[in-house]
């Protein structure tokens, strides 16, 4: 069985280089074939919103939109149910293709066979 990525980013741009490295991580893997699953919790709930990624900016990193958007495009990406409800973000808010999923799912994602699950 091949194995796969889950991702989860705690940081938003409240610790920017971190976060730029979760969503940089994420885009790697994809394009080198390995399957990923993208959950943005805590202060990354917020690039689940459209516009939001675009407005991210860190110096020497690739645009934060694009990387959402390859992950989008290839991988998974789950925003945390609880994270979004402290931020009053619904699924009526998100972007096309991110969905809104608890613990209990990351969970199950994170101990599958063949996962390796890193945490930014």
């Amino acid at each position: 069985m091949a194995r796969s990525l889950v991702i989860k980013v705690t940081a938003g741009a409240d610790a920017p280089e971190r976060c730029n490295q979760a969503f940089n991580v994420a885009a790697a893997a994809l394009a080198s074939g390995v399957p990923v699953s993208l959950w943005l919790t805590g202060e990354s709930s917020w690039f689940a919103l459209p516009g939001r990624a675009a407005e991210f900016d860190l110096p020497h990193a690739a645009p934060l939109a694009d990387l959402l958007g390859a992950v989008l495009a290839a991988g998974r990406v789950t925003l945390c149910t609880q994270c979004a409800a402290r931020r009053g973000i619904t699924v009526d808010d998100v972007i096309d293709g991110v969905r809104i999923a608890g613990a209990p799912t990351f969970v199950e994602e994170a101990t599958a066979e063949g996962v390796q699950a890193l945490v930014y």
